[in-house]
């Protein structure tokens, strides 16, 4: 839901600021909040170098590339297939977790991410376009492939330090310093940002830095294979908070069938785990 809800503000806001702009509000609002909560919740006890430097490492491109990318294709393609095309992002996720975490695919697992994908991409379909997307596909697809390959690696960093929080904290401090080197090297057009810019990316950072954190959790006590589709499914959410406050998404046969789809491939993971 947080996932989804960001992608319906961040459309509001490219009204107000450009997306390199607003990119670096979110992720520094972000952590700004990670630090505040430190004192409470980052536990060193258990620390490990090479966790603290996959951690790093994923946050050199997650948020901060993802988020751009994001961004731009919310711009230029909207709100649903943005978030329709990044549901591929299981699709990585899932296949680096199989070939690096030695991670067990069942025949029900795979069923059900297929099914989740399925879904998503009947979502996809139906998204309202003025024109052909071509290769801005480029834009959330690489996006959902970098999403994939930064869950095997957090994962990975849990496996070593289990600890979701330090996760975040981490990755925000590199994508935070990434982001304002971006910032400062682009032309001032794509640095365009507003009051009312600044408004709307700071909800879009909680809503994201939210997110994360929660699917960060979840990969911390449960599998990339389980966590990555039902992640997946905030395409979901997207269609719907865009039909009820951007009026821009009409719930017809093809959608409610997409919704439908992805419900039933969340069942069947959560029926094969159990």
């Amino acid at each position: 839901m947080c996932f989804g809800g960001a992608l319906v503000v961040g459309q509001i806001g490219f009204r107000y600021a450009a997306p390199v702009a607003g990119a670096t509000v979110s992720i520094t609002f972000t952590l700004a909040a990670w630090l505040a909560l430190s004192p409470f919740l980052l536990d060193l006890t258990a620390w490990h170098a090479g966790a603290l430097a996959l951690f790093a490492l994923v946050g050199l491109f997650y948020p901060a590339i993802v988020t751009l990318l994001t961004y731009e294709s919310n711009r230029q393609l909207g709100p649903t297939l943005t978030g329709a095309v990044s549901c591929t992002a299981p699709v990585f996720a899932v296949l680096t977790a199989v070939l690096f975490l030695d991670e067990r695919l069942t025949w029900p697992l795979a069923a059900g991410g297929a099914v989740v994908v399925a879904g998503l991409m009947l979502l996809m379909t139906r998204a309202p376009l003025k024109n052909a997307p071509g290769w801005r596909l480029v834009l959330p697809l690489s996006g959902a492939a970098l999403r994939g390959i930064a869950q095997m690696l957090t994962k990975l960093g849990l496996v070593l330090w289990p600890s979701p929080f330090t996760a975040v904290l981490v990755g925000y401090t590199t994508s935070a310093a990434l982001m304002w080197g971006v910032r400062a090297a682009v032309h001032e057009g794509h640095a365009r940002l507003t009051p009312g810019g600044v408004l709307c990316f700071v909800s879009v950072g909680a809503l994201n830095g939210g997110a994360v954190f929660l699917t960060y959790c979840a990969l911390d006590v449960g599998s990339v294979a389980v966590v990555s589709p039902i992640v997946a499914t905030y395409p979901v959410f997207t269609m719907l908070f865009s039909a009820l406050f951007l009026k821009t998404e009409t719930l017809g046969g093809r959608a409610i069938a997409g919704v439908t789809l992805a419900i039933a491939g969340v069942a069947l993971i959560v029926t094969a785990r159990v």
